[in-house]
């Protein structure tokens, strides 16, 4: 692990590198919510094993947390050179100066929300100022509090508990400080003819498959999550969004509706584990606004709940397809990793 964890650093030194020195290593793609592909991961913690209930399906299940080291990681994603959806440039922030304890009188970066931002959709704040939010705690129904514990405020507004990224606003998120989505990772067995697992013929481990789609904004294959909304359980965001995005439940007929529904109710209420929940190294980030997610795996064993359901691509995605679970498929921001946490739970191939 000790290896594992230099070696990530070492390649993260070596992308910041060429970054300062101007060479491209990030693909941006323009859009209304896009996303830059950075594909250095980050390590984490060791993983602990809690019990958690679920207010709103009243059950209990087992989860495996992996939680992100507050202060021993470096985000990467987080500070690629050009923010998203924009022309604005990030100030190149050195490792040694991304951790907030570090002085850098010289530290001037710009300053950027996004025009669709700033219209005050429903599910954007305000700018400070016209209003004060009560950061660290539930405000009005809105979860302001982080999953990596107190966040600091300065001048009135939060501060990135990761660090510096060389850009501060909100850009593309909503809200000021922790912004929450939810990542429902959806798997089954991949069988032969006769039902029976394959295995993989390097690892000879059973092969997982999930629910991917194809983001519209940057043509990535992702989970199919979304944004909890304020006040809204994340078990039900975990199944709306699923829901909306993998099969297209909005537009369909209300008896076809109704089946979905069932199928999907039955998954749900299955056992399942919470695979990672706190900060996500999300090129979107700013100084003052970052994604937080809960990635929880529910599995389709038997194959007769999702697996029969016809998979269409709804709201943000382009796509929807049933994939083979493997190292080698590259997905959008950090959910490789959560993939890779499924297949050590599920004893499958990677």
């Amino acid at each position: 692990m000790v290896h594992l964890l230099l070696r990530r650093n070492w390649i993260g030194r070596i992308r910041l590198a060429l970054t300062l020195a101007g060479l491209p290593f990030t693909v941006c793609s323009s859009g209304v919510r896009p996303a830059i592909s950075c594909t250095p991961s980050y390590p984490f913690r060791a993983t602990k094993t809690i019990t958690s209930t679920s207010t709103s399906c009243c059950k209990r299940y087992t989860t495996s947390v992996r939680t992100m080291p507050s202060s021993a990681t470096l985000h990467v994603k987080s500070r690629c050179p050009q923010y998203p959806g924009s022309k604005i440039k990030r100030l190149p922030v050195p490792d040694d100066k991304v951790d907030w304890s570090q002085k850098w009188p010289q530290y001037n970066p710009v300053n950027h929300t996004d025009p669709a931002v700033l219209k005050k959709p429903v599910w954007a704040d305000a700018e400070i100022g016209v209003f004060s939010p009560k950061f660290n705690t539930v405000d009005a129904g809105v979860d302001r509090t982080g999953f990596e514990g107190t966040y600091k405020v300065e001048n009135g507004k939060p501060l990135n508990p990761h660090g510096r990224t060389g850009v501060t606003g909100r850009g593309l998120l909503g809200r000021w400080g922790p912004n929450h989505a939810a990542d429902p990772i959806v798997t089954r067995w991949k069988v032969d003819a006769k039902g029976a697992k394959i295995l993989h013929s390097v690892s000879k481990r059973p092969i997982l498959q999930f629910v991917a789609i194809k983001r519209k904004d940057c043509g990535e294959w992702a989970i199919p999550g979304g944004m909890v909304d304020p006040g809204e359980q994340v078990s039900l965001t975990l199944q709306r969004e699923f829901s909306e995005e993998a099969l297209n439940s909005l537009s369909v007929v209300p008896a076809e509706r109704a089946k979905i529904h069932e199928r999907i109710n039955k998954l749900f209420k299955s056992p399942g584990f919470q695979v990672y929940k706190g900060y996500v190294d999300d090129p979107r980030n700013t100084d003052n606004a970052w994604m937080e997610t809960v990635a929880v795996n529910f599995h389709d064993e038997s194959g007769n709940s999702v697996s029969e359901l016809p998979l269409q691509a709804g709201d943000d995605a382009g796509q929807v397809k049933w994939v083979d679970v493997d190292s080698s498929f590259a997905l959008y921001a950090s959910h490789s990793h959560f993939l890779e946490l499924v297949t050590k739970e599920r004893k499958a191939h990677w």
